[in-house]
């Protein structure tokens, strides 16, 4: 295996990243892989993702040198609503002392697109057979995940969230939160992706499991209906592209316009850096979770999923717990109707050269999703350092007229930008707060420790 092609996946959980391995090794390609790691995230990462979220897709195909952005966000309910859904419940959330508002239970779900996305990935660019590439999530949600210490932090920010319903049970099984090194385990969850892997993705959609998610909402005052359901499709994207530092970027267009920002960016001295970063809106939770993947032939996929905080919501008996989605505000865009596609700051993206894929990437974080990625790019492609390094690498990030910077940033660094008139607050340790990248590339795998990632070579 040349070097170039060499398959590599990274996550943002150890068990994600193995399963990507494994199936590759099996003789999966990047969208097997991909897909099988996401659905790995549903048991592993539950406190960012799960099959009653939503996210984004980019692959990347070697031979043609085409770049497809699949949309399967979730969508806002109400086709065939017969009543205004109940008020939601306000729930205070902090990232580090960074107060975030957002809203939960069943009026706060929205349609999830996480099953759709990942059986529209593998129909389109699979290799191996569904069930197989559902198996290995099945095997974990048998016995359950270790929790990683960054996740178990996360869990504090945001239990307000988890524990209502079903969760109690999961994430504070003793009466207290689970800490890094615990066993995290949803009761019922392999006969969720037993099913899933038997009768496919329409399970969610026209299937049992849609009959109960409908039910379920239904019962805590939401307006999701089975024609939302059965209506939900996965969308094709266009592809924005721009050039830094001599490569090909493409992607989807976020809210954030990460693509249009690394098309900007002619200078990445620290000043330059946090002007382009400047936040179009308020910051948000970043519960996100990414998957990269590159496989022996060149080929890359990218996929990037929520939760959100979750509803409080669960499906009885398949240890699913549903997005909270319409609760984040700031991504419901002004008169967007029933069946509408919600925002989102999510970007998974490829670069390329005239050689080929340069590099997989994508992060969780939110608000923070540009300002991880742009910190990565500026490290692999324009540093020219080690991938795990400039994943690694402390950052910045503006928000609220506030520069948050990371310990590690250069002195002289910190000068200049306070020299520029930007008031600095100075994390004492590197944080979730500042996003989770997980990136593939030549030869080089690596997750954000920020997150608890990990990345794997073959």
């Amino acid at each position: 295996m040349e070097a170039s092609h060499r398959a590599a996946v990274a996550a943002g959980h150890p068990a994600t990243a193995e399963v990507g391995a494994r199936i590759l090794a099996a003789g999966g390609g990047a969208a097997d892989a991909a897909v099988g790691a996401v659905l790995a995230s549903c048991a592993a990462e539950t406190i960012l993702t799960g099959l009653g979220g939503g996210g984004f897709g980019t692959y990347y195909d070697a031979a043609t040198g085409e770049v497809t952005c699949l949309d399967f966000f979730v969508a806002v309910p109400g086709l065939a609503a017969r009543a205004e859904p109940a008020p939601m419940t306000p729930i205070d959330i902090m990232f580090g002392s960074v107060p975030i508002p957002y809203a939960a239970g069943a009026p706060s779900v929205a349609v999830p697109g996480v099953p759709a996305g990942c059986g529209e990935l593998h129909r389109r660019f699979g290799r191996l057979d569904w069930a197989e590439v559902v198996k290995p999530a099945i095997e974990l949600a048998r016995l359950g995940v270790s929790l990683p210490h960054a996740q178990a932090v996360s869990l504090i920010s945001i239990a307000p969230a988890m524990l209502p319903g079903d969760g109690a049970a999961i994430y504070a099984p003793t009466g207290r939160l689970l800490v890094g090194g615990d066993n995290l385990y949803h009761p019922g969850l392999a006969s969720a992706f037993t099913q899933l892997a038997e009768e496919g993705p329409a399970l969610f959609y026209t299937g049992r499991v849609g009959k109960l998610i409908v039910d379920m909402v239904a019962a805590g005052g939401g307006v999701l209906t089975d024609v939302d359901l059965a209506s939900y499709q996965v969308l094709d994207l266009p592809v924005a592209s721009a050039t830094f530092a001599g490569r090909t970027v493409r992607a989807r267009i976020d809210l954030n316009r990460t693509i249009a920002t690394l098309g900007a960016l002619t200078a990445t001295d620290p000043v330059s850096v946090a002007r382009a970063l400047a936040e179009p809106g308020p910051p948000s939770n970043g519960n996100t979770t990414n998957v990269s993947v590159v496989d022996a032939d060149g080929n890359a996929c990218v996929v990037t999923t929520t939760l959100g905080i979750g509803s409080g919501v669960w499906l009885p008996g398949l240890g699913v717990h549903l997005n909270s989605m319409l609760g984040e505000g700031e991504l419901l865009t002004p008169g967007l109707p029933a069946g509408g596609r919600m925002a989102s700051m999510m970007c998974p993206l490829v670069v390329t050269d005239d050689d080929g894929l340069v590099l997989a990437a994508g992060s969780a974080g939110a608000s923070r999703i540009r300002t991880a990625l742009v910190h990565t790019l500026i490290g692999v492609l324009v540093d020219g350092i080690d991938l795990a390094d400039a994943i690694a690498r402390p950052r910045i990030h503006p928000a609220a007229g506030i520069l948050h910077t990371e310990p590690g940033v250069p002195d002289e660094s910190l000068a200049a930008l306070e020299e520029a008139g930007y008031q600095l607050r100075r994390w004492d340790t590197i944080d979730h707060y500042f996003g989770g990248v997980s990136a593939a590339g030549r030869g080089a795998a690596a997750g954000d420790p920020r997150r608890g990632g990990k990345g794997i070579t073959l």
